[in-house]
């Protein structure tokens, strides 16, 4: 059996006070999306200070994006809606995390090619998206679980671009996790193609 992910422990704790009160899984969805945006557009402004800040908002975005599927589960308010949000936000956020950060380096070393990747591999996130739906509809979501080791699962390496932004190395996290993203997109397409009937 799975260890339980460190940052899905935390968000269960901290959803507990809410459960039973008017705050609804959804919105905390859009809140994760706010803070998504807000990251996007620093990210994109490229200063040394909005990048840091930039940083630690995308943190919290991918966090509350545990929070919601938490909090759904705990009061009772899951939903198919706000199963498909909450897909749907957390690949908009990842979208335009690397969209933004390759115009904010592209007045870098990396020039035009920032941009280049930015886009790729930003783009390949709404790709991933409807393959994982789509192969989670038909096997379940046993089937789309990602790997994982004492309680770390293999999405969380993205908890470090706010270390890694904040000691300088934006660049060069920007440029593995691009390149990691294929990756991820060629994993995704072998689990879709093992799964097909």
């Amino acid at each position: 059996m799975a260890i339980e992910s460190w940052d899905t422990r935390l968000a269960k704790i901290l959803v507990k006070p809410l459960v039973g009160t008017r705050v609804h899984p959804n919105h905390m969805t859009g809140l994760s999306l706010l803070f998504g945006i807000a990251a996007a557009l620093l990210f994109a402004h490229g200063g040394p200070v909005s990048v840091h800040v930039a940083a630690g908002l995308f943190m919290i975005a991918v966090f509350l994006d545990h929070t919601d599927g938490e909090l759904a589960r705990r009061s009772g308010k899951t939903s198919e809606f706000g199963k498909i949000f909450d897909s749907s936000v957390n690949c908009t956020n990842y979208t335009l995390m690397f969209i933004s950060i390759g115009i904010g380096l592209s007045s870098g070393p990396l020039g035009v090619w920032a941009l280049v990747l930015g886009l790729a591999a930003g783009l390949s996130n709404p790709i991933i998206l409807f393959m994982r739906l789509g192969t989670e509809r038909i096997h379940g979501s046993e089937a789309v679980a990602h790997p994982s080791y004492a309680g770390v699962e293999i999405e969380d390496i993205i908890y470090l671009i706010g270390p890694i932004t904040w000691l300088g190395g934006l660049q060069y996290f920007f440029l593995a996790y691009g390149i990691g993203s294929f990756g991820y997109f060629a994993w995704t397409l072998s689990c879709r193609l093992r799964k097909r009937p």
